[in-house]
């Protein structure tokens, strides 16, 4: 029956009336079109016919008689008089059978198997659920990874970024939060990632075990700006989709960087300045309304727990996309270079990284566990030069003893696996690291 449920939708999408402009102006990269004001706002999609080329395009300006569109590549071979046709609003149709599917940002398969749309259209660019009526965070998340389940804990509609610069273990950490997190469906943004990156990430990094309960939708590095920012938008109205249908979901979001540098080419093409590092000033904005859309749902509804990648050079926490991000968000992870060098992963700098989960996701005995881990951690560090440099004298001071000797197994332990839950890896944590006697 789904499949006749399938075509009626493929059926019912299809348009027999088309509105339809010409083309009168071609400067800079961009299309003015005639016939199509009074009837075009910001954001709709077109198509632009070209003889037998076909050119999809954005509208990103209306005066009184004309619509300025920026062409999703080069117009060449476009001319004069040639039809420009109003598609409207960007909408995608998510549907269940798309759980296990690789998408591309307009809902088309990926992987060489029909896949067909869903019964309702859903807004690529939804607003928020309403602030006041959104329940609050939930419960504690199993994840697989003992340094989540006890340090840095995740909960049900949380939110947190994922900041880290390129070889440090990124996707494979997300990978991980794929196979282990506890969710219902799970939904993975691959935005400008390398071509060749995409089979290996679904293949080995997720496995059949991951894939079989996540939707990927991606566009790769050498797609437009237009097709690399809509991916973004497309993964989240998915992950609504299911979100509105009671379930957990879990997003994520590789990266949020790429996603952010697409809008600046869409932006500065439009016109807008780039006085933000060269990011224009809608590129807050831009992120913000993207990560305000996952987090807790509304009574009744499911929660979208989201992770958001952010590609920081040099480990740079105050540029732009970092700083606008972090600002956000319910919690940040930082993933240090230095630490996946010396093979320890995933390659986590504890004391950069916060849970604003904390203190509420844990007990009194567990928030006294993961002070006392921090502050080893702390003053491990603050005399790890000395100690290394044999210029410490041990009993000089009671915590750096601790520190030093704690250090190898708060190290092992951060590297360690969870298979069995929350309440094991607190076990464990209290076993393995924080047992003095």
């Amino acid at each position: 029956m789904w499949v006749f449920a399938g075509l009626q939708a493929e059926i019912g999408a299809v348009q027999p009336v088309h509105r339809l402009g010409r083309v009168v102006e071609l400067a800079r990269g961009m299309v003015v079109a005639t016939g199509l004001s009074g009837l075009a706002v910001l954001g709709d999609r077109v198509v632009i016919r070209a003889g037998s080329r076909v050119l999809p395009g954005e509208v990103v300006k209306i005066a009184r008689d004309l619509v300025t569109i920026l062409p999703e590549t080069a117009p060449e071979g476009v001319g004069i008089a040639d039809a420009v046709i109003l598609e409207g609003v960007p909408l995608i149709a998510p549907d269940a059978s798309w759980i296990g599917r690789i998408i591309d940002p307009f809902g088309q398969p990926l992987d060489g198997r029909p896949l067909f749309r869903g019964g309702q259209d859903r807004p690529l660019r939804a607003k928020a659920p309403a602030a006041a009526q959104r329940r609050r965070l939930g419960a504690r998340l199993a994840t697989g990874m003992a340094v989540f389940d006890t340090l840095l804990p995740v909960v049900r509609g949380q939110r947190i970024g994922l900041f880290a610069g390129s070889g440090v273990g990124k996707s494979s950490l997300l990978a991980r939060f794929v196979r282990g997190m506890e969710a219902d469906v799970v939904v993975i943004a691959l935005i400008g990632e390398r071509g060749r990156e995409l089979r290996d990430f679904t293949e080995r990094a997720l496995g059949a075990q991951g894939l079989r309960r996540a939707v990927v939708v991606t566009a790769t590095s050498d797609q437009p700006a237009l097709t690399r920012r809509r991916c973004a938008w497309t993964a989240m109205a998915v992950a609504e989709h299911f979100r509105d249908q009671g379930l957990h979901v879990l997003f994520l979001a590789d990266s949020v960087t790429r996603f952010a540098e697409a809008h600046r080419e869409i932006a500065l093409a439009s016109g807008e300045d780039g006085s933000l590092r060269g990011y224009p000033p809608s590129t807050a904005h831009m992120i913000m309304s993207l990560a305000e859309r996952a987090g807790p749902g509304l009574e009744g509804a499911g929660d979208i727990t989201a992770i958001f990648s952010v590609l920081v050079a040099g480990s740079d926490m105050e540029e732009p996309v970092a700083d606008i991000l972090r600002g956000v968000l319910d919690g940040h992870v930082v993933l240090d270079r230095r630490i996946a060098e010396r093979g320890r992963f995933p390659a986590i700098d504890l004391l950069r990284s916060v849970s604003r989960a904390l203190p509420e996701a844990a007990t009194l005995a567990e928030n006294a566990q993961i002070a006392k881990v921090r502050r080893l951690l702390g003053a491990y560090e603050q005399s790890e030069m000395m100690v290394r440099a044999g210029l410490y004298q041990p009993g000089s001071d009671a915590l750096i003893d601790d520190a030093v000797r704690l250090w190898p197994a708060i190290e092992a332990y951060l590297a360690e696996d969870a298979p069995n839950g929350v309440s094991e890896s607190f076990r464990r944590l209290q076993e393995v690291v924080l047992d003095d006697g």
